[in-house]
């Protein structure tokens, strides 16, 4: 056995963790009641028991509090990817890693529920969704990049391939959760994202 010695986050980071989770929970709760566009910074922060400033020292936007979460999600995965197997093909080795962002949503399935009914109904939510999922690629393309044969007379700034290996999965992601959120939960995402992948990629994994 081995004691993993590696400092963990300190008192402030703790702190300041625990009060972002509790801004998401009123946040959510009041979006559930009222609608997103109805409800107000101001009103999340009195809910909370803060002022509007002190709301701003977690959270740059209202947008943040839905989404901010898929930045850390988008670490969690590139990691994911990183540990996968060096013989694995770029395509298996994307579909292992989302099991990080599975189990995220198995985590809270009733929260990731009202989070994708938010999406479904909030253009601006959407295009903020497809923005920070946008930034993944930066962070993805160099682990596919080891995966894919060397292009034949194509520069590794001119290749397309990575990217569109990773959009594609990535709309397989989509695909998956809007099935599920059409399922009300209750369909396995995993299973889902299997026929998704599959499809677009019959025999992987």
């Amino acid at each position: 056995m081995t004691i993993d010695d590696s400092p963990g986050p300190g008192l402030r980071e703790r702190t300041r963790r625990t009060v972002r989770a509790e801004l998401v929970t009123v946040a959510i709760d009041l979006f559930a009641r009222k609608g997103y566009d109805a409800t107000t910074i101001d009103e999340i922060a009195a809910a909370a028991g803060m002022s509007r400033s002190s709301f701003f020292r977690y959270f740059a936007s209202k947008e943040d509090v839905v989404l901010g979460h898929l930045d850390v999600l988008g670490d969690a995965l590139t990691e994911a990817l990183a540990r996968r197997p060096a013989d694995e093909d770029a395509w298996t080795a994307l579909r292992h890693a989302f099991d990080v962002l599975l189990t995220h949503q198995e985590r809270d399935r009733q929260g990731s529920l009202a989070l994708r009914h938010m999406l479904d109904g909030n253009s601006a939510l959407r295009a903020c969704n497809l923005e920070k999922q946008c930034r993944w690629h930066d962070r993805l393309i160099p682990h596919i990049i080891a995966r894919l044969d060397p292009a034949a007379g194509t520069s590794a700034v001119a290749d397309a391939r990575p990217a569109a290996v990773i959009g594609a999965a990535l709309a397989c992601l989509e695909a998956a959760n809007r099935a599920w959120l059409a399922a009300d939960g209750r369909a396995p995402l995993g299973e889902l994202l299997d026929d998704a992948m599959r499809t677009v990629h019959p025999g992987a994994f």
